[in-house]
């Protein structure tokens, strides 16, 4: 038996990972991680633009935010009272907040500039609270601005995380993702 094959469009030709650029973001990316494990919720902060946007949106498909019900929509003025709230000790999830270990790979970037990287990445989340251990998958979206200065100076412009189950019901998490 014959078989056709009908030719396809070529794909388009990745951006490597080892771009320098890049590598920038992504070392970025895993900095922001580890912020966040330690609880370092200031630190993690000062990774923000002024301008820059946490988003965990609801809807898996959305593109546009600003005008949907999200679970987290937070902008620089949001992510400071989220990190009052979560340091201050005054909240019951920060008093009793979990503990937590992130891996965050599958890196694909999608459009680089020199003064911008945008990357996709997935996200696994463990967190460990009153002897149980509840896991958060996630697939993310950075937009980092990179600083002429250097990576010093790069900044975290828009982080989108989309949790797997985000239709779903949903537990208060006690930490930030």
């Amino acid at each position: 038996m014959t078989e056709t094959v009908t030719p396809t469009a070529a794909l388009p030709v990745p951006i490597p990972t080892t771009d320098p650029r890049v590598a920038r973001a992504i070392e970025l990316i895993w900095r922001e991680a580890e912020l966040l494990d330690r609880k370092a919720y200031e630190a993690w902060d000062a990774l923000y633009t002024d301008d820059g946007f946490y988003v965990i949106p609801i809807d898996p498909e959305a593109e546009r935010f600003d005008d949907i019900l999200n679970m987290v929509y937070d902008d620089a003025r949001m992510r400071r009272m989220r990190v009052a709230r979560m340091t201050e000790g005054y909240a019951i999830a920060a008093v009793d907040a979990a503990r937590t270990v992130r891996t965050v790979s599958r890196f694909v970037p999608e459009s680089v500039s020199d003064d911008q990287v945008v990357v996709r990445s997935a996200q696994v989340l463990v967190a460990y609270k009153r002897e149980n251990h509840d896991l958060w998958a996630a697939d993310l979206v950075h937009r980092i601005r990179l600083s002429p200065d250097g990576p010093a100076g790069d900044r975290i412009v828009q982080k989108i995380v989309r949790l797997v189950d985000s239709e779903s019901a949903v537990p208060a998490a006690g930490f930030l993702l």
